[in-house]
Protein backbone atom coordinates (compact mmCIF):
# COMPACT_ATOMS: atom_id res chain seq x y z
CA UNK A 1 0.00 0.00 0.00
CA UNK A 2 0.95 3.45 -0.25
CA UNK A 3 0.07 6.29 1.90
CA UNK A 4 0.65 9.87 0.23
CA UNK A 5 0.86 12.70 3.38
CA UNK A 6 1.23 15.99 1.53
CA UNK A 7 1.87 19.33 3.10
CA UNK A 8 1.45 22.94 1.98
CA UNK A 9 4.46 25.44 1.47
CA UNK A 10 4.38 28.55 3.40
CA UNK A 11 0.94 27.67 4.50
CA UNK A 12 1.01 30.92 7.20
CA UNK A 13 1.75 33.31 4.13
CA UNK A 14 -0.74 31.64 1.33
CA UNK A 15 -3.92 30.98 0.76
CA UNK A 16 -5.52 27.57 1.80
CA UNK A 17 -5.45 25.86 -1.26
CA UNK A 18 -6.44 22.14 0.46
CA UNK A 19 -10.12 22.57 -1.14
CA UNK A 20 -8.92 22.60 -4.38
CA UNK A 21 -6.01 19.98 -3.81
CA UNK A 22 -8.05 17.15 -2.15
CA UNK A 23 -10.69 17.21 -5.29
CA UNK A 24 -8.14 17.45 -7.89
CA UNK A 25 -6.48 14.34 -6.42
CA UNK A 26 -9.79 12.88 -5.29
CA UNK A 27 -9.97 12.18 -9.51
CA UNK A 28 -7.85 9.65 -9.17
CA UNK A 29 -8.41 5.90 -7.89
CA UNK A 30 -7.49 5.95 -4.26
CA UNK A 31 -8.15 3.42 -1.78
CA UNK A 32 -8.92 5.78 0.48
CA UNK A 33 -9.94 9.67 -0.64
CA UNK A 34 -7.43 12.20 0.59
CA UNK A 35 -8.63 14.37 3.46
CA UNK A 36 -7.30 17.21 5.50
CA UNK A 37 -5.43 15.51 8.48
CA UNK A 38 -4.48 18.80 10.22
CA UNK A 39 -3.93 22.31 8.88
CA UNK A 40 -2.30 22.74 5.26
CA UNK A 41 -1.60 18.73 5.26
CA UNK A 42 -4.25 16.07 3.39
CA UNK A 43 -3.22 12.44 3.45
CA UNK A 44 -4.64 9.35 1.16
CA UNK A 45 -4.09 5.81 0.59
CA UNK A 46 -3.78 4.05 -2.45
CA UNK A 47 -1.96 0.65 -3.87
CA UNK A 48 -1.41 1.86 -7.28
CA UNK A 49 2.12 2.54 -8.08
CA UNK A 50 1.08 4.38 -11.56
CA UNK A 51 -1.44 6.68 -9.14
CA UNK A 52 1.57 7.70 -7.17
CA UNK A 53 3.44 8.49 -9.97
CA UNK A 54 1.13 11.27 -11.21
CA UNK A 55 0.29 12.58 -8.03
CA UNK A 56 3.82 13.25 -7.86
CA UNK A 57 3.99 14.75 -10.86
CA UNK A 58 0.67 17.00 -10.65
CA UNK A 59 2.57 17.90 -7.06
CA UNK A 60 6.12 19.44 -8.90
CA UNK A 61 3.82 20.98 -11.40
CA UNK A 62 2.32 23.06 -8.95
CA UNK A 63 5.47 23.56 -7.19
CA UNK A 64 3.37 24.67 -3.49
CA UNK A 65 3.24 21.11 -1.84
CA UNK A 66 6.00 18.63 -0.17
CA UNK A 67 4.86 14.97 -0.77
CA UNK A 68 5.93 11.89 1.54
CA UNK A 69 5.01 8.36 0.44
CA UNK A 70 4.87 5.89 2.64
CA UNK A 71 5.13 2.29 1.48
CA UNK A 72 4.62 -0.61 3.26
CA UNK A 73 1.02 -2.00 4.97
CA UNK A 74 -1.93 -0.41 6.84
CA UNK A 75 -4.45 -2.50 9.23
CA UNK A 76 -6.68 -4.81 7.71
CA UNK A 77 -10.48 -3.66 8.09
CA UNK A 78 -9.62 0.01 7.10
CA UNK A 79 -11.99 2.63 7.99
CA UNK A 80 -13.88 5.06 5.58
CA UNK A 81 -11.74 7.71 6.78
CA UNK A 82 -8.13 8.09 5.86
CA UNK A 83 -7.44 9.87 9.09
CA UNK A 84 -9.00 7.05 11.28
CA UNK A 85 -6.49 4.45 9.41
CA UNK A 86 -3.58 3.19 10.63
CA UNK A 87 -0.15 0.93 9.97
CA UNK A 88 3.23 1.22 8.95
CA UNK A 89 2.68 3.07 5.70
CA UNK A 90 1.29 5.68 7.08
CA UNK A 91 4.28 6.38 9.43
CA UNK A 92 6.49 6.00 6.83
CA UNK A 93 4.75 8.76 5.15
CA UNK A 94 4.98 10.79 7.97
CA UNK A 95 8.59 10.40 8.41
CA UNK A 96 8.87 11.25 4.13
CA UNK A 97 7.17 14.54 4.54
CA UNK A 98 8.89 15.95 6.98
CA UNK A 99 12.15 14.91 5.06
CA UNK A 100 10.72 15.86 1.94
CA UNK A 101 10.88 19.87 3.81
CA UNK A 102 14.54 19.13 3.54
CA UNK A 103 14.57 17.76 -0.30
CA UNK A 104 15.85 20.16 -3.22
CA UNK A 105 12.61 18.36 -5.12
CA UNK A 106 10.47 18.33 -2.49
CA UNK A 107 9.26 14.74 -2.30
CA UNK A 108 10.87 11.57 -0.50
CA UNK A 109 10.00 7.99 -0.03
CA UNK A 110 9.78 6.17 3.34
CA UNK A 111 9.26 2.32 3.95
CA UNK A 112 7.91 0.36 5.87
CA UNK A 113 10.67 -1.47 8.76
CA UNK A 114 11.01 -5.22 6.88
CA UNK A 115 11.52 -3.24 3.72
CA UNK A 116 14.94 -3.07 1.20
CA UNK A 117 16.11 0.14 2.29
CA UNK A 118 18.46 0.39 -0.86
CA UNK A 119 15.33 -0.34 -3.01
CA UNK A 120 13.05 2.21 -1.22
CA UNK A 121 16.49 4.99 -1.68
CA UNK A 122 16.24 4.06 -5.36
CA UNK A 123 12.31 5.17 -5.32
CA UNK A 124 13.11 8.47 -3.25
CA UNK A 125 16.06 9.35 -5.84
CA UNK A 126 14.02 8.41 -8.98
CA UNK A 127 11.03 10.35 -7.48
CA UNK A 128 13.28 13.26 -6.93
CA UNK A 129 15.11 13.50 -10.42
CA UNK A 130 11.10 13.36 -11.43
CA UNK A 131 9.60 16.33 -9.57
CA UNK A 132 13.14 18.10 -10.03
CA UNK A 133 12.79 17.82 -14.06
CA UNK A 134 9.00 18.85 -13.76
CA UNK A 135 9.23 21.24 -10.94
CA UNK A 136 11.87 23.54 -13.51
CA UNK A 137 9.08 23.65 -16.72
CA UNK A 138 8.06 27.24 -17.97
CA UNK A 139 4.38 27.44 -18.06
CA UNK A 140 4.43 27.73 -21.85
CA UNK A 141 6.56 23.58 -21.42
CA UNK A 142 3.82 22.62 -18.81
CA UNK A 143 0.64 23.57 -21.37
CA UNK A 144 2.75 21.82 -24.24
CA UNK A 145 3.07 19.22 -22.09
CA UNK A 146 -0.26 19.12 -21.34
CA UNK A 147 -1.94 19.55 -24.57
CA UNK A 148 -0.30 16.45 -25.94
CA UNK A 149 -1.27 14.26 -22.81
CA UNK A 150 -4.56 14.67 -23.79
CA UNK A 151 -3.35 11.97 -26.23
CA UNK A 152 -3.98 14.15 -29.31
CA UNK A 153 -1.35 14.72 -32.16
CA UNK A 154 1.71 16.74 -31.57
CA UNK A 155 -0.19 19.29 -34.42
CA UNK A 156 -3.13 19.31 -33.13
CA UNK A 157 -1.45 20.65 -30.15
CA UNK A 158 -0.13 22.37 -31.82
CA UNK A 159 -3.00 24.36 -33.35
CA UNK A 160 -5.09 24.46 -30.19
CA UNK A 161 -2.19 26.03 -28.80
CA UNK A 162 -2.03 28.50 -31.75
CA UNK A 163 1.53 27.80 -32.23
CA UNK A 164 3.42 25.78 -35.43
CA UNK A 165 3.74 22.33 -34.98
CA UNK A 166 7.79 23.29 -35.41
CA UNK A 167 7.19 25.40 -32.18
CA UNK A 168 5.26 22.67 -30.44
CA UNK A 169 8.26 20.69 -31.04
CA UNK A 170 10.65 22.88 -29.82
CA UNK A 171 8.56 23.12 -26.01
CA UNK A 172 8.13 19.41 -25.58
CA UNK A 173 11.88 19.18 -26.29
CA UNK A 174 12.70 21.72 -24.14
CA UNK A 175 10.00 20.49 -21.77
CA UNK A 176 12.02 17.14 -21.50
CA UNK A 177 8.38 15.34 -22.28
CA UNK A 178 10.39 12.64 -23.68
CA UNK A 179 12.50 12.43 -20.07
CA UNK A 180 9.37 12.37 -18.34
CA UNK A 181 8.28 9.74 -20.02
CA UNK A 182 11.04 7.45 -18.85
CA UNK A 183 11.20 8.84 -15.73
CA UNK A 184 7.71 8.07 -15.01
CA UNK A 185 7.86 4.47 -16.14
CA UNK A 186 11.37 4.22 -13.65
CA UNK A 187 9.41 5.54 -10.62
CA UNK A 188 6.53 3.34 -11.26
CA UNK A 189 8.67 -0.26 -11.81
CA UNK A 190 10.69 0.94 -8.81
CA UNK A 191 7.25 1.19 -6.68
CA UNK A 192 6.00 -2.16 -7.61
CA UNK A 193 9.39 -3.76 -6.66
CA UNK A 194 9.38 -2.15 -3.31
CA UNK A 195 5.82 -2.77 -2.19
Amino acid sequence: MFALTIDQRSSRRTADAVPELVAALNEHPLVRSFERTAGDEVQGLTDRPDVVVDILVELARRQTWWAGVGVGAVEDDLPDSVRASRGPALVAARDAVERAKHATAGVAVSGAEGLDASAVEDVETAAQALGLLVGARSLEGHQAVAAVAEGVTQSEAARRLGISPQAMSRRLQVARWDDEARLRRLVQRLLERVS
